[in-house]
């Protein structure tokens, strides 16, 4: 399954280097699927990445990709809950663009 919403990064990779692109999009296609564990659990891991790394629009964007798979707010939060615990304050702050209404 492809993930919804994909990076706006994406399609400058894909129009500069088609082959880059289709290297990427293969590898991320086989690891951010089901297996022993599930999808929505790898995009909400995602997601926990960029909060701890500072990238509030790509939490947006994620948290959008995840709930399109069927994440729920509470697991949602419970992600941010755990980039808290991991990263503090500014994990939380970033994390907050979870929660942005695009």
């Amino acid at each position: 399954m492809t993930l919804p919403n994909p990076g706006s990064w994406q399609g400058i990779i894909e129009e500069a280097s088609p082959q880059l692109f289709k290297d990427v999009t293969t590898l991320r296609d086989n690891v951010l699927t089901d297996g022993a564990l599930s999808m929505k659990v790898k995009v909400l891991m995602t997601m926990l990445c960029d909060a701890l790394l500072a990238h509030d629009h790509g939490v947006e964007n994620i948290a959008n990709r995840a709930r399109a798979i069927g994440a729920t707010e509470e697991e949602i939060a419970e992600t941010i809950g755990v980039a808290f615990v991991m990263g503090g304050t500014p994990a939380l702050v970033t994390g907050a663009n979870a929660f942005k209404k695009s």
